[in-house]
Formats: structure tokens, C-alpha cells, sequence
């Protein structure tokens, strides 16, 4: 078994889609967009196969919550690109956009070495080695 996808709820699935083509390579799959439910979504694919599904509604109204909070459930995912130098090199270039850094570049005491950095939305994305 494997995770097939994880999804996130976005208020600008433009600036969502931006932000992990740019940083993390991801590309980008078609639009979804179902009208009468106020549904837009897109997936996000990744070289080694996992996915993300970025989405928006008109109908709901998810809750929006401190950037980068911890909290019960999903708290945070990790993008692995394959180098401590990549992390550094990946975390200051974040940084130098002015996206948040709240972590790192570190070991962790479970061995990884690892940065914390906040999406456009503030999820919290664990950049590993």
C-alpha cells in the first residue's frame, strides 16, 4: 500500500500550484472544475509518484487556522530532495522569497536533516535529505 495523494484546501490554486512547480518541481495536471458544486481542484504530480490535490470551493467554508499551527491531524508532510546541500540551497532560496523558514536546515533526533517552511496557505512543508 502507499499514499496515493494528500489534498489541500487553498483560497488561490494559482499561487498554490506556483509555489510547488517552482520550489519542489512539481507539475501540474489538468483543472477539475464542477460548477454546481463551487469545486475547482488540480493535482500536483511529483517525479517519484506521490501527489498533491489542491483545491478551492465556493460552497464550503473550510476553517482557516494560524499559518503553520500545530494541530491534531495532519500537521505537516515532507518533500525529500535527495541532499543536505539541496535542503540548504532549497531553504535559503525560500527564505531570500520571503517565504517563512520556521525550522532548520537541522538533524532532527531521528536522523533527518530537515528544514520547516510554510506554504502560500501556511502548511507546514519538512524539506528532507
Amino acid at each position: 500500500m502507499r499514499i496515493e495523494h494528500i489534498a489541500l484546501w487553498t483560497t488561490d490554486i494559482e499561487r498554490c500550484k506556483a509555489f510547488y512547480v517552482s520550489y519542489f518541481g512539481a507539475t501540474t495536471g489538468a483543472s477539475y472544475v464542477n460548477p454546481t458544486k463551487g469545486f475547482e481542484s488540480c493535482f500536483l504530480s511529483f517525479s517519484e509518484g506521490a501527489r498533491i490535490e489542491v483545491m478551492k470551493t465556493t460552497t464550503l467554508s473550510p476553517v482557516f487556522i494560524e499559518a503553520g499551527a500545530q494541530r491534531m491531524g495532519l500537521t505537516h508532510f515532507a518533500i525529500s530532495v535527495g541532499s543536505e546541500a539541496r535542503v540548504d540551497a532549497l531553504t535559503a532560496q525560500l527564505r531570500a522569497d520571503g517565504h517563512p523558514i520556521v525550522d532548520g536546515p537541522r538533524r532532527t533526533g531521528d536522523s533527518y536533516y530537515e528544514s520547516v517552511a510554510l506554504d502560500p496557505d501556511g502548511n507546514r512543508v519538512e524539506i528532507t535529505a
